[in-house]
């Protein structure tokens, strides 16, 4: 699959560490030299705002999507090239999909686990065959990609759906790891169930 926009879900805060504005940075300028589209959240706040502010300053096109309750909250971002606003989170996470042919998690809380979760479940249930990732800046990921491991050797994720998620700690890795991916076969209603 040819990739011409990539889906970032990250923090609307700029988290504890300077390395991870830093990393979205260099993803948003990683992603104007490889002629990639950004789609994110739509926020001009914290790690959000700082990716998009990278692709345009780049001469890049970033797609925000953003829920009408939370364009004042999260600010919406004015400068972008594309800006939706849609009705629901539900709908967002949706838009975003749509639009994007590859998923990235940057460092992020809860909303950026949601978003790479709900999606890496559709990629799963065979809805999607599209790309997804981890960038594990500064190790951030790390923790909860020991978790996930026990997730699979417990019996509660197929080994070939855990390995569909390429985790890199720098983005160039991270496009390359994401480029040849090959989707597994999705889980089936004969395999409900087994063991």
């Amino acid at each position: 699959m040819i990739m011409r926009r990539v889906c970032v879900f990250c923090g609307s805060s700029f988290g504890a560490r300077p390395a991870y504005a830093e990393a979205a940075r260099d993803l948003g300028r990683l992603l104007v030299a490889r002629d990639l589209e950004l789609v994110y959240g739509g926020g001009n706040v914290g790690l959000m705002g700082v990716i998009a502010d990278a692709v345009l300053a780049a001469g890049g096109r970033a797609i925000g999507v953003i829920p009408d309750a939370m364009v004042t909250r999260e600010v919406s971002h004015q400068g972008l090239t594309e800006l939706h606003v849609v009705e629901s989170m539900h709908a967002r996470k949706a838009m975003m999909a749509d639009l994007a042919d590859g998923f990235i998690a940057m460092p992020g809380g809860i909303g950026t686990l949601d978003e790479l979760f709900e999606i890496w479940t559709w990629s799963q249930l065979g809805i999607h065959a599209k790309p997804l990732g981890f960038l594990d800046v500064d190790g951030y990921y790390s923790h909860l990609q020991v978790f996930l491991d026990h997730v699979a050797t417990e019996g509660f994720m197929r080994e070939r759906h855990r390995a569909m998620v390429a985790v890199e700690p720098d983005p160039v890795g991270l496009l390359a790891a994401m480029g040849g991916f090959e989707a597994p076969e999705p889980i089936w209603d004969r395999e409900v169930g087994k063991r």
